[in-house]
Order: C-alpha cells, then structure tokens, then sequence
C-alpha cells in the first residue's frame, strides 16, 4: 500500500498512530536542524517534519532533496503540532518521518500550484494537468460530480432510464454547424456529431422507453465564449404521453432538489413569464430577475419636442437605477462610452435624474422644461436619488442595448449575487422567426416543436403568429434549459418542413428515418435538455463554465495542452481518400 491515510483525515484522535501517507510536496520550509513539508493530496494537506534531534542524518538528507511537486511516500508516527494551523482539518497534528521514498521528482512546475496562482489562464491550460491540482478547480470538478449524482438519483427515482445514443450520426441542420467526421469505409461520405439527441431520444418514445434520460457529449462548430465550448455536456431528457405541464413539473421538482441542497433553502413554485413580456420588460428571453430595472417605454411622452433622437426613434425606453443620481459626468460618460462600443452598438444615451435635494435634471434640458422631466420621471416611478438611463432606436436593436446595459449595472452595483437564485420559466415562445435575407422563415427552437394546440390553424393563415409549445428555463439570467412538446403526427411534421423551406425530397433526405417511424404509432411526447456545463457553474455561484470541465478549449476551439485541432498524415489522408484544398 501506498498509503494508510489520506492527506485530509488525521487528527488528534490519531495520535501516536504508525501512518503512510503519499502524494504531491506543496512547499518546504528547510530551518537546517528542522525541515517541514506540506504533503498534498486530493482530500487536503498534511505537515511532515523532519527532526535531526530525532531523526537519522540520512533521513535529513533525504529531505533536503526534495522540490516542489515531487511525488513521495512518507512513514512515520502521529504527533501534536506546536504551532497549529486551526485553517485546515490536520491543522493540530503532524507526522514525524521515520521513513521516506521519493516516488517521482518534478521540474519546478511553470506557475505556483496554490488557490492563489501567478499562472496566467492561458498558461494554465497549457499545463491544465497541473492546474488541477489547485483546489479552486479540483473543487469545481468535484462540485459538477456531485451534481450529476444527484442528476441520476432524482431522474431514477422519477422512473427515467439512461439510455446511450450514437455520438456517429447523420449531418442535420438544428441552428449550428456540424462537425463532420469522414469515414473510410464509405469513401466520400461522413458522419457528423451531434448536436444533441433530438431526434435519438423522439425515436426511443417511439420504441416505448417512455422516460428517457443520458447526460451526454454534443457538439457545435461554432464561435466561442467564456460560456461556450465546442464540446458541451446536457442533461438530455424525453417523455412520452406527456404535456407541457408534466414535463415542467419534473424538472421545476429536479431543480427544486438540486437548489436546496446547495442553499438549504425550500423553493416555491417558479414564476412563469411569457415570452413576450421577457422582451417587453428586460429586452432578452432569459431575464435575470433578482434585480428591477424593468424597461419603460416613453414614446407617448417624448416625442414632438423637436429632439430628433428621440423622434425619429421607432422605440424610447430607459431604466430606472435606484440611487444612483450622484453619479458623476465623468461616470455617465464611461458609461455612454460603453453602449457605444461595437459589441453593443447604441448610438448614444440620454439621462436624467431625481436629485436627493429634490432638483430634477437631464442632459436634455433644452428640449424637455421641468414640467416634462416631471412627466417622465412620474413614468419611471423614480424617486429622489434616482438615475434614469434612456436609449432610443429600432425596436429590436435599442431592447437588446438596453438589455445589456442592464445586465452591467447590475454587476457593477452588486446586484447579481452569486449564492442568490432567482429561477424562471420563460414559455409562449414564437414557433418561427422570419429571416430577412434568405426571406424564409426558421424554427426558434427546432423543427421538431409542436405549435400550441389552439395555433395550429394559423400556419395555412399567419405562421408568424403561432406560438411555441415550448419553454425555458432560466435561473439567474441564464438559460439552463430548454425544450418542447414535440410534433408527433406526420402530417403536421411535413407541414413544418414545408413551412422551413424544405422540398419533399430534403425533409426525406434528412429526417426520413424519422417520418417513417412516425408511421408506427408515435406517441404524444417531449422533453427538455440542460446545458449541465452552465447549470453546474450558476449553482456554484458562476457564469464561466470552463473551470468546471476538465479539459476545455480556449475561445479559438483549441486544446492548447495537446495541441489540437493538428494536421494528420498524408497516410491517413489517402485513406480517406480526401485531398486538402486550403486557401492561402
């Protein structure tokens, strides 16, 4: 045995105990008559000491050998500490060595393995290997463990079955580009990987399974994020003889479970808002709803005073920021600054405020007197302290500035806490949306998403205005997951194909399996799939998903430790039978 104990466990009820502990050296502190070392594992840190009153001069010698990240055995007895470190659980004890074998030495590592590092992230995914052995990634990757064991038990419990679907499939157009794989046994041909199971999991509620589940790999090529990988993980579910309340119900209760076991908090009934609304009064679908700001709209208010910004605006609307009014130019000018970036795109931003001596002013004074501010001010519900920030524009474009703008005062005003929870349905989602260039219309979600019951009429009359029997979920601004009651008559599916654009010969082509299993008694079904990088990451108190994978990729779809994507040799080229064509 390389070990008695681990690292984490010894205490003073092991005192004068024989032990064997193995792992990592975290640092050493070498006084010439005494030497300590931190040994590390992945269970925490244990303090040996080497004593030359007590230990041989060969053992000392040993000691002084050893180096950062060296990998040793060390045996030896269990003793009181001095100085004891109340930090850590071994904290009251160390092991006074009587025998030590180096199992491995190490290079001095390239950054300080310590929850405070001076490796750069770039860096640290070069030698990721390394960077696990720091507990605030080793932490995360143990966190998203736990959070998938209880993914399993609750979705046992709840009668679901894990089933595999092939990660080998079919190219299908579902919003994202594939990536493609050739296949040499079928020269000319590919495989893609999936995007998700979609239609794997409509096929095993066509074999029965009733209640399926996986948490498993998908794949888009697509550009990246801090919040984005090539490579992702869901929590991929289907039911059948389901509606949307059934399928709603399940999750709501999953997610219920997983919030109270990291809050130790009950949560009531999720609040539902339509999609529509999320639009109206945060400007994007998945809200975050633990601060206000809501939107509000002042067209009927500020226009026909002769200020073309806002007259010739489609939409005028602004937020209300609480206390805020003592903000200086110099403040309000950073953040007109920032709105007018590119990534935003507002082509300015006009302010007002509610001074706590009472005075009401704008950056608009020449257009609107006192008795207008007073209006508007009334409109917003602002009160003294207040900041009232307005943006103006195309509709669409100035609610998604909007949006934005929102979202960054409440980082930058604490509002967005992350051990705070806020989650949300979002539902009544449009079925289709309207793509200007290519004058057809696309699937908001999938083209496998049922129109509402009482809709259905309104694809031969007005498809724009058929609403989705869809839902999201969203928890603290983000959405964590996403699905639908699926279309399982044949007639209604070939119909969305034509509505997508499809000719009887595509939708054949590439959903044909689908539509002939139709044929044998599909059942009314559907599901929902997590984004379990992202989910793992909020309930952690996070946004940025890649510490909570093992290996990412960095924001160019590049493996910077093994360094991929890479070229492949000619040989395995020719068996391919592919020749490169790339463009200088």
């Amino acid at each position: 045995m390389f070990r008695s104990h681990t690292n984490g466990e010894l205490s003073l009820k092991n005192l004068n105990e024989e032990v064997t502990l193995s792992g990592w050296v975290q640092t050493i502190r070498d006084k010439g008559f005494m030497i300590w070392v931190d040994l590390r594992d992945r269970y925490g840190i244990t303090q040996l000491v080497f004593d030359q009153d007590r230990s041989s001069a060969q053992l000392m010698e040993e000691a002084k050998k050893l180096g950062r990240e060296f990998v040793i055995q060390a045996t030896g007895r269990v003793i009181e500490r001095v100085s004891k470190n109340p930090n850590i659980p071994t904290g009251e004890i160390e092991i006074l060595v009587e025998k030590l074998t180096i199992l491995n030495d190490s290079q001095l590592p390239p950054f300080t393995i310590e929850d405070e590092t001076d490796g750069g992230e770039e860096l640290r995914m070069k030698y990721r290997y390394l960077d696990i052995r720091r507990n605030p990634v080793k932490d995360k990757l143990i966190f998203r463990h736990k959070m998938a064991q209880k993914v399993r038990n609750y979705l046992s419990e709840e009668g679901f079955i894990e089933v595999e679907t092939p990660v080998l499939i079919k190219s299908t157009p579902e919003g994202a580009r594939d990536f493609v794989v050739p296949s040499r046994m079928n020269p000319g041909q590919f495989y893609a990987l999936p995007q998700s199971p979609q239609t794997f999991k409509q096929l095993l509620m066509v074999g029965g399974m009733d209640k399926y589940f996986q948490i498993v790999k998908c794949f888009r090529d697509e550009d990246l994020r801090a919040d984005r990988q090539p490579e992702f993980t869901q929590i991929d579910c289907e039911m059948a003889f389901v509606e949307q309340e059934d399928v709603m119900n399940v999750f709501e209760g999953m997610t219920k479970t997983l919030l109270k076991d990291i809050t130790g908090k009950e949560f009531g009934d999720f609040p539902r808002m339509t999609f529509a609304d999320a639009m109206r009064k945060y400007g994007n679908d998945k809200p975050d709803i633990r601060f206000g700001m809501e939107f509000v709209e002042l067209n009927e208010l500020v226009k026909g005073k002769d200020f073309k910004i806002f007259d010739d605006a489609e939409l005028v609307v602004g937020i209300n920021v609480e206390g805020c009014a003592d903000y200086t130019r110099k403040q309000i000018d950073e953040l007109v600054d920032w709105v007018k970036r590119p990534q935003i795109g507002a082509s300015g931003m006009v302010w007002a405020k509610f001074q706590n001596d009472g005075v009401k002013t704008s950056s608009v004074n020449k257009f609107y007197n006192e008795e207008d501010l007073a209006k508007i001010i009334e409109k917003f519900g602002a009160k003294e302290g207040d900041l009232m920030l307005i943006l103006s524009g195309n509709e669409n474009k100035v609610r998604a500035q909007l949006s934005a703008l929102r979202m960054e005062l409440g980082n930058r005003l604490g509002l967005r806490k992350g051990n705070e929870f806020a989650p949300l349905w979002v539902v009544d989602f449009p079925l289709l949306e309207w793509d200007e260039d290519t004058e057809r219309y696309h699937a908001m979600h999938h083209p496998f998403t049922s129109p509402k019951p009482e809709d259905i009429h309104l694809l031969e009359t007005d498809p724009g205005k058929a609403r989705a029997n869809a839902y999201d979920m969203v928890l603290n601004g983000n959405e964590i997951g996403g699905g639908s009651i699926r279309i399982f008559d044949r007639d209604l599916q070939s119909k969305m194909f034509d509505l997508l654009g499809f000719t009887r010969e595509e939708a054949e082509a590439q959903f044909g399996f689908l539509m002939n299993a139709f044929k044998y008694g599909a059942p009314p079904h559907g599901g929902l799939a997590f984004g379990f990088d992202r989910l793992v990451a909020i309930l952690d108190g996070n946004e940025v998903i890649r510490d909570y994978i093992a290996f990412p990729k960095n924001n160019s779809g590049r493996d910077v430790m093994i360094d991929a994507p890479a070229s492949i040799a000619d040989a395995q080229l020719d068996e391919l039978e592919l020749q490169l064509n790339l463009k200088a």
